[in-house]
């Protein structure tokens, strides 16, 4: 596998995925935070080049130091022949299989190379499905570099009619500040590990809420490395009143502004949360989210 390093490199490479949207969508959107900034120190490895039929995203090494930490140790794979996965995972050290590990793709047909790789390094694996929902704008995206956070002050502004109908709420960035409310109402977190993600997505990355009348989020959501929104909550209190809809419609709004690719993933059973996504403007995609779960033997869960 090659290292992609060189910035015109990986600009041609976020083109030449928008091309594939959705199936390409992880890596696309992985692509996207490494051309601005990297702030989770990830690297791209593609099998040849420029030509090329597969690419891995994965953390650098000095990044995944902790061998149980699921979060971090995270390999997003998109590729244009998945039947040589096996053949690519199994001959190269691309994927420290000695460690608890995700692996994330829109291909279900990732699938059979990668359990056959981990079989042949007696790693156990867990394989998970959701529905993908994207926009019709990211069907569409601008495969350009020009895109920029920017600042929520000036992107953001208050909008007078919402202000009017809401005046004890307010939509803005989710501070960093409150990473431990969002750890302890995350279904995948509430441990130290996920609170330290968590601070990273929330610090890094886009992330909104709607702040109630006592000044604390009722509501809010935020991206994780490769682009996907996740992590949604509305506190007990306000469901059912339209709050976390308001907060995805102008989350949605600022990400348009700025060219950043988003999706989101829904567990197929959650028929309530598919139900308010769609009405936010999202549809499902023709492809699914899967990710494989990877447990060396010595650190299966019980």
């Amino acid at each position: 596998m090659i290292l992609l390093d060189n910035s015109e490199q990986l600009l041609a490479l976020f083109e030449s995925l928008a091309r594939s949207i959705p199936e390409s969508l992880k890596v696309y959107g992985s692509v996207y935070h490494i051309n601005h900034g990297n702030p989770f120190n990830m690297e791209v490895l593609v099998d040849s080049w420029p030509e090329y039929q597969m690419v891995i995203i994965r953390p650098q090494k000095q990044e995944m130091t902790d061998d149980m930490d699921s979060y971090t140790n995270v390999y997003r794979i998109f590729s244009k022949d998945p039947q040589k996965t096996q053949e690519v995972l199994k001959n190269c050290e691309i994927i420290n299989w000695k460690q608890r590990l995700q692996i994330q793709g829109l291909q279900e047909s990732l699938g059979e190379g990668i359990k056959a790789a981990a079989f042949s390094k007696s790693v156990k694996v867990e394989h998970s499905t959701a529905v993908l929902l994207v926009t019709e704008d990211i069907l569409k995206l601008n495969a350009s570099n020009k895109s920029k956070f920017g600042s929520w002050a000036e992107t953001c502004h208050p909008d007078d009619d919402f202000e009017r109908e809401t005046p004890n709420f307010k939509y803005g960035q989710l501070d960093v500040s409150y990473s431990g409310l969002v750890n302890d109402n995350w279904k995948l977190g509430k441990n130290e590990r996920s609170l330290r993600y968590i601070e990273r997505c929330i610090g890094a990355l886009p992330a909104a809420c709607m702040l109630g009348p006592e000044g604390a989020p009722v509501a809010w959501i935020t991206m994780d490395p490769s682009c996907e929104v996740g992590m949604a909550y509305s506190v007990e209190k306000y469901r059912k009143t339209g709050k976390m809809a308001q907060v995805m419609v102008r989350y949605k709004k600022y990400l348009l502004q700025k060219n950043i690719p988003f999706y989101i993933s829904v567990l197929e059973e959650n028929e309530r949360s598919r139900s308010s996504v769609k009405a936010a403007g999202f549809f499902e995609a023709s492809c699914e989210w899967h990710q494989w779960t990877c447990y060396p033997q010595n650190l299966v869960p019980f």
